[in-house]
């Protein structure tokens, strides 16, 4: 197999911290770490769908809501499936990464391993810029992602030589 990463930041930059994820994609581009595909997504499934294969490492940055709100909080959920990602309806765009998974396990496009990083909004509604709680998170988004792509080619590396 060779897979690759990539990294993919979704999100609204005009619905205030709906463009975290995609805040974490532009800052990923200053310094982008090695051999690592970086995209921007609306989060339409479809468009989703086109920006991996089967046997890439998918690392996903967004922006979620949650009930209790903690604005700041950050979440990383890791499946190797569907399913998990599926049961947790926390996303702030209309059809949520649940809903882009299970269409692309139906269509047989999920990537060998699916990693999504977020973080809790405070603030949908329309403007730009993130709000003062999500913009404190930002670095720990940052290096949240940063560790799965090391840990995703560490993966593809498969096992290094005998010692």
């Amino acid at each position: 197999m060779t897979g690759r990463v990539v990294v993919v930041g979704v999100g609204n930059p005009f619905r205030r911290d709906d463009g975290a994820g995609l805040a974490v994609i532009r800052a990923l581009r200053a310094t982008p770490p090695p051999h690592v595909v970086l995209a921007e997504s609306d989060g339409e499934p479809g468009r989703m769908l086109d920006l991996w294969n089967g046997d890439d490492f998918v690392v996903v940055a967004d922006a979620v809501h949650a009930h209790p709100s903690c604005p700041g909080r950050l979440h990383t959920l890791s499946a190797p499936n569907t399913a998990e990602i599926a049961k947790r309806p926390a996303s702030s765009h209309a059809l949520g990464l649940g809903e882009t998974f299970a269409l692309a396990a139906a269509l047989g496009r999920m990537p060998r391993e699916v990693t999504v990083h977020a973080v809790e909004g405070y603030d949908f509604g329309l403007g730009r810029g993130l709000s003062a709680p999500v913009t404190a998170a930002l670095p720990g988004l940052i290096a949240k992602v940063v560790e799965s792509v090391g840990r995703a080619h560490a993966d593809l590396a498969g096992p290094g030589p005998p010692r």
